[in-house]
């Protein structure tokens, strides 16, 4: 299959000029906006009560977090000339059996399907972010597939490895439940929090970003373009300060709802012929708008996979009386849900040339 004139909003071909600015404007500044004002807050939020700490996930749920995932079944028709009844077919049954899989793991080996949980999560995290450095931002400084894969590695450590490094006690709290939904040994997460593990977490994901910056500076005295690698920086130095002084809970729901998704649902209207063209016309209201009505149905079907699962797992989150077991309900439920989402960006990045 060829890619179609309206799918190369890609990496292999550029976007247009206009789409990429309609959609900076639409999804990569908002993220930099809400994140800038969360770190100038972050001397207020020891007072905030558990509910607004919680806002972020529980919003994520109906507004762009869990809805990013809910067009995968139309991705493939719309990113090649294919067909969307063979789109949805293996979209669904990707989702059936790697979902399923993933699913039955948990109850089997809670600790283990956590800890893949998280590598996986920076993996598609970092990926993602790829994505919207060479789409997005346009940059120049990332020409191989090295310097890309190091890029990866960076920004999708940030959320999953520095919350680990500046705050381990609540970190470990959230991951202890999810293994005490499956009455897992929370003491086998002991090796991850060890001081030893949080300095190698945290300097060696530090030497990897000085790493990755001095690398895209040498490619800008070499002559690719100044100004996106000066973004990227920027972008990097505020996920680090972002990190560092928020707490988890709240520093991972606004990067997921506000950051990640965001940044994926612009990837999503620039292979989408109709969005594309509200793009054009500078409409991005008009486009988000079509993307959330293609998103309701399979949010609302995940929403109830989701009370499903609480019925299933051993120990019922209201049984454990806290907002860090329900938190670790949807987590799981989004675990579920995002094996086969990583197959289905990972199969856009071959396609769309990003590596």
């Amino acid at each position: 299959m060829s890619l179609s004139s309206s799918a190369r909003a890609a990496v292999s071909e550029p976007l247009p000029s206009v789409v990429r600015r309609t959609l900076s404007t639409a999804a990569v500044r908002p993220s930099w906006l809400a994140l800038g004002v969360a770190v100038l807050l972050a001397p207020f939020v020891e007072s905030l009560p558990d509910v607004l700490v919680y806002l972020p996930f529980a919003l994520s749920a109906l507004v762009f977090g869990l809805p990013h995932g809910a067009v995968d079944h139309l991705a493939p028709a719309r990113t090649v000339d294919g067909s969307e009844r063979r789109s949805m077919l293996v979209v669904g049954l990707l989702y059936l059996l790697c979902g399923g899989a993933y699913l039955a793991w948990w109850f089997v080996a809670p600790v283990s399907a956590a800890v893949f949980f998280i590598a996986l999560t920076g993996f598609h995290w970092g990926q993602g972010d790829v994505y919207a450095l060479l789409a997005l931002l346009n940059v120049e400084h990332l020409p191989t597939r090295a310097e890309r894969a190091l890029s990866l590695v960076v920004r999708g450590g940030l959320p999953m490895l520095a919350p680990l490094a500046f705050h381990p006690a609540a970190y470990r709290r959230v991951v202890a439940a999810f293994v005490a939904l499956f009455d897992g040994s929370p003491a086998a997460l002991t090796p991850f929090f060890t001081p030893t593990a949080r300095l190698v977490a945290g300097g060696g994901l530090f030497a990897l970003t000085v790493l990755a910056l001095a690398v895209g500076a040498w490619r800008v005295r070499r002559g690719a373009a100044a100004r996106p690698w000066l973004v990227d920086a920027a972008e990097l130095t505020l996920l680090w300060v972002f990190f560092a002084v928020l707490p988890p809970v709240l520093a991972v729901g606004l990067y997921f709802t506000l950051w990640h998704a965001l940044r994926h649902i612009a990837r999503l209207l620039a292979v989408d012929p109709d969005a594309q063209h509200a793009l054009t016309t500078g409409d991005a209201v008009g486009a988000l708008r079509r993307f959330a009505r293609d998103a309701a149905p399979l949010t609302a079907v995940s929403l109830l996979l989701f009370a499903g699962l609480a019925l299933a797992v051993p120990s019922s989150p209201t049984g454990l009386a806290d907002s860090d077991a329900l938190l670790a309900l949807y987590l799981v439920g989004i675990a579920a849900l995002t094996l086969p989402h990583v197959v289905v960006v990972t199969w856009m990045d071959r396609v769309q040339g990003v590596w």
